[in-house]
């Protein structure tokens, strides 16, 4: 089994690339997310191990990530602050492209949809809404659900029907 430690960081959640079978992109935290920041790692399979490709330090926790399905660059993370962020693997500069905050607690699951020609991404929180966001539409969210009577630890698009997801409580 291969394995890779990032020194003062616990791993909350990984995703396989659908572009590169090898790239790995794993959400951490500080502190097992109860305090600190966190690190988006971009990590690379070899024969011999795991090595680091990348890494985006947050001002706080990350606890999940996403990769799109039509950029291979392209990630999103939610984080302990309420925020999205919006990270590009080829650019140069250290901080995301764009922040999302309207989440007023944790964000503790992200998700892109699977239908290439959506650029969607749904988020659940500890506020207890989901919130879809086109990306591609600047950084306000496209709608609000609610209905949760507990936090949201998980969101997921339908692969099998465009715009549908679930969540879980």
């Amino acid at each position: 089994m291969k394995t890779f430690k990032f020194p003062a960081r616990h791993g909350y959640a990984v995703e396989i690339s659908p572009f590169i079978p090898t790239r790995l992109a794993c959400a951490t935290s500080q502190y097992y997310g109860i305090a600190g920041s966190g690190t988006l790692l971009v990590l690379e399979q070899t024969e011999t191990g795991i090595s680091l490709v990348k890494s985006f330090d947050w001002n706080d926790g990350l606890f999940d990530v996403t990769w799109s399905e039509s950029n291979e660059h392209m990630l999103v993370t939610g984080g302990g602050d309420g925020s999205l962020q919006v990270w590009d693997t080829a650019n140069p500069q250290p901080g995301p492209l764009q922040v999302l905050k309207e989440h007023t607690q944790e964000v503790y699951s992200v998700d892109w949809s699977q239908t290439r020609e959506e650029n969607l991404v749904v988020s659940g929180s500890w506020d207890r809404t989901a919130k879809v966001w086109d990306l591609s539409h600047g950084g306000q969210s496209l709608c609000t659900l609610q209905g949760h009577e507990g936090v949201i630890y998980s969101t997921l698009w339908s692969p099998h029907i465009p715009g549908c997801f679930a969540s879980a409580s």
